[in-house]
């Protein structure tokens, strides 16, 4: 091989990783990648975020979100969306440093679907796993 063909190939090879960190930076600029960075402290703290996402099955999935300091259970799937939990109050950062990745819920007010401990929801999750 001549010196030109390693050239070429050099040259090729740092042209598809430049078109590869082009498209990571445009994908993390304007497409998805905004609900995997971290939230922002201070006065520009996004409002609205997604907490956490689950797939029950290869139609539906369980997302947890956050909205001000409230966070919502949904079930999303093709069929639309299903509220399962709203108003869980997120824990302050006091809370969470006094108990490092434990999470306690409030207590829940008469009439909220949390009423039966759980109940409801898991018969839901249940419902939607099997395809009812």
């Amino acid at each position: 091989m001549a010196f030109g063909d390693y050239f070429q190939f050099v040259f090729a090879l740092a042209f598809v990783l430049a078109l590869i960190l082009a498209a990571a930076w445009a994908f993390r600029r304007f497409g998805r990648g905004t609900v995997l960075t971290p939230r922002r402290a201070g006065p520009y703290r996004r409002r609205l975020g997604i907490v956490e996402a689950i797939a029950l099955d290869t139609r539906r999935k369980l997302v947890l979100v956050r909205r001000d300091d409230r966070e919502h259970l949904l079930i999303i799937g093709a069929q639309g969306e299903t509220v399962v939990e709203t108003g869980i109050v997120v824990p302050s950062d006091d809370d969470a440093e006094a108990a490092p990745g434990r999470r306690e819920r409030p207590v829940p007010r008469p009439g909220t679907p949390s009423q039966d401990g759980g109940g409801a929801f898991l018969r839901l999750v249940r419902q939607s796993v099997r395809g009812q």
